[in-house]
């Protein structure tokens, strides 16, 4: 009876293997199906003497074709691909957004407009025309930075939003994962061989490799475990959840649901991608955008806070309201107010005769009201702190302002000669800092005549000049004392040791607390976020301060403003703005380059390997219709066969 047991499981195995084949053919088209095969192997049942007798074909189960190690090739090289995928991406609508081949030009051409209207103003600084259009310019910089900021910012609460969508697709796919690593157990315990099951948990390793970097453990009976970074996402049938949220430092991080202890450390796919570009790439255009405006913001305003416009020195001037009454929490742009004098200069409008006064600020315990009060000792001025804003007024028949021009007089004098000539200041300071310069006669006589000789120091004590108002010298001659300081002698006589000081002032404020407080800044704001042209001068465009000297109708100041176009600037890495600007720009554009470069790499080795997987793993109908005719063949002849072994037993019968 062996016959009809070997017919049969050769009519079984045939059938299966057509019921396999017919499983490949149906998901040919099917992502992550791996072909499956089915494993024979004969079957010996008896022996005759010597002989032993087959006894047909077993079947041995289906074994699917992969390759594991090229499966976790291709994970990899997913989670690398799409991470610079997500970054490539988002890294070229943050360089679209400077929009520096637009016709507009950009922030590059609002910044050079700006700084080329400060030129305009030079050459006519009382000018109203002028005075509008750098008004104007300034606007649209600050605008154009706006902008530009919140664009980017918009783009970071886009990562934000986008980053908890990752994180809930990661979730349900972990969930998944564990419910199939749940059926595919109980089935494989018993001796089923559950591949369908397990193409289907393996694609959607494949789908969470693209969201997130993953390492797979393979335990007993088909189960995967998942592990994302220090998290096991995925254990046997558990699944645990991870929710995005923010670390001590204020970066979007990744942890165990409910754990919030939130790690940055997660690289590979979209999620990946995700976080690179919150906490670093696009965060750090936006540093350095408001770090560009900043410097733009305290350098402008550190100037023009010195000067004054055609409309004149102020009657009346307020700051800014601040959100707090102490000195210690004031800065500018992130300069920090510290202890140092402001120089308010006062005139009597009366006389024309104007004085100088230092106010000392003690960074620590100052307030604003200690300040407003300090100021109101001053002749011809009154302060008050009101609703956090300083406000100084001047007294009817006075004016005030912080110009750095030197006083016509000598700030002291010591001249001892019987009829001692008049000494007049001029000039324009040019130094970097504040000096006083002493000058003290080394030869007496009488001016313009004999040898007399100046010697002239600096603060630190150093002889800087000598000059001589001697014989060569005629009275009323102007003579440079030091630095674009200079000095006219009068008829009169000199003594040996005889002296006066001169004060020069490159700082009207040390401390740095009028710009913090906005008294007479031409912008407002701390970054790119909120930097603004100061509604008085926006209003009234003949307060743009051009002028430094006394009598407030020179261009110094608009000299200085448009010089800080080409100086390089410590809090900009030593370079200037244009400069900066560029290389910001550049970096981005180099950045997307390069990542661009790694991705298209990227993309033709997991093509490569993808080929390599079709070529193992994937169902070639063909090949399939090749098999399936062996197959059917096979069965037909095992019918026969069976046939053929009925009509001789049924023969054998009949004799018996």
């Amino acid at each position: 009876m062996s016959g009809f047991s070997i017919g049969l499981s050769g009519i079984d195995a045939a059938q299966k293997a057509l019921d396999i084949i017919g499983n490949n053919i149906a998901n040919a088209a099917t992502d992550g199906y791996h072909r499956q095969q089915i494993n024979l192997s004969p079957s010996y049942s008896s022996q005759t003497g010597d002989n032993l007798i087959g006894g047909g074909v077993d079947f041995k189960g289906v074994t699917r074709v992969i390759d594991s190690l090229l499966e976790q090739q291709i994970l990899r090289q997913n989670s690398v691909s799409e991470q610079l995928s997500q970054e490539v991406q988002t890294m070229q609508t943050v360089e679209s957004s400077f929009s520096e081949f637009s016709s507009s030009g950009g922030l590059n051409a609002a910044i050079d407009s700006f700084f080329n209207s400060m030129q305009d103003l030079v050459s006519h600084p009382a000018e109203s025309i002028y005075q509008n259009q750098a008004v104007s310019s300034a606007n649209a910089m600050a605008a154009q930075f706006r902008t530009l900021s919140s664009t980017v910012s918009t783009l970071q609460n886009q990562l934000k939003l986008e980053t908890g969508n990752v994180v809930e697709k990661v979730n349900n796919l972990a969930s998944t994962i564990a419910q199939l690593n749940d059926h595919i157990e109980r089935l494989e315990i018993v001796g089923t061989k559950a591949n369908n099951l397990r193409d289907q948990r393996d694609q959607c390793i494949t789908e969470l490799s693209k969201l997130v970097g993953v390492d797979t453990t393979e335990r007993d009976y088909g189960v995967v475990d998942v592990n994302i970074g220090s998290i096991p996402l995925v254990v046997g049938s558990s699944a645990s959840q991870i929710e995005s949220g923010l670390d001590q430092n204020g970066q979007i991080g990744i942890a165990a649901k409910g754990s919030f202890n939130y790690s940055t450390d997660y690289s590979g796919g979209s999620l990946g991608g995700l976080l690179s570009l919150s906490n670093e790439l696009v965060s750090g255009v936006q540093d350095n955008l408001n770090n560009l405006a900043a410097a733009i913001i305290n350098e402008v305003n550190q100037v023009h806070f010195q000067g004054v416009g055609s409309a004149g020195s102020f009657t009346e001037l307020a700051g800014r309201t601040m959100t707090s009454d102490s000195v210690a929490d004031y800065s500018s742009a992130g300069v920090p107010v510290t202890d140092g004098k402001i120089y308010i200069r006062v005139t009597d409008t009366a006389t024309g005769k104007t004085t100088r006064s230092a106010v000392d600020v003690d960074a620590s315990s100052d307030t604003l009201a200690t300040i407003a009060a300090k100021i109101s000792t001053i002749t011809g001025l009154s302060a008050t702190a009101d609703a956090s804003k300083l406000r100084i007024t001047a007294d009817t028949g006075y004016t005030f302002d912080f110009l750095p021009a030197v006083s016509p007089e000598p700030s002291t004098s010591n001249l001892t000669g019987t009829t001692p000539p008049a000494v007049t200041i001029s000039g324009d300071y040019t130094g970097t800092v504040n000096q006083t310069y002493s000058c003290t006669v080394a030869n007496g006589g009488q001016v313009g005549n004999g040898d007399i000789k100046i010697e002239v120091r600096d603060g630190s004590g150093d002889v800087v000049n000598t000059i001589n108002v001697g014989q060569g010298y005629a009275a009323g001659d102007v003579i440079e004392l030091a630095d674009g300081v200079k000095a006219t002698f009068g008829t009169g006589d000199l003594n040996a040791g005889d002296s006066f000081t001169v004060d020069a002032f490159a700082n009207t404020d040390t401390s740095g607390l009028l710009v913090a407080t906005g008294m007479n800044t031409l912008f407002s704001g701390k970054d790119a976020s909120d930097i603004a042209v100061c509604t008085e001068i926006a209003n009234d465009p003949s307060r743009i301060a051009a002028a430094a000297g006394a009598d407030g109708t020179d261009n110094a100041n608009a000299l200085k403003l448009s010089a800080l176009k080409d100086k390089k600037l410590d809090n900009l890495d030593g370079l200037t703005v244009s400069d900066y600007y560029h290389r910001l720009v550049s970096d981005v554009g180099e950045d997307i380059s390069i990542k661009q470069t790694v991705y298209n790499g990227s993309e033709a080795v997991l093509k490569e390997l993808t080929t390599q997987q079709d070529n193992l793993s994937g169902v070639n109908v063909n090949d399939e219709a090749a098999a399936m005719l062996m197959y059917q063949q096979m069965f037909t002849a095992m019918s026969k066969y069976l046939n053929a072994v009925y009509t001789s037993v049924n023969s054998i019968m009949q004799i018996l």
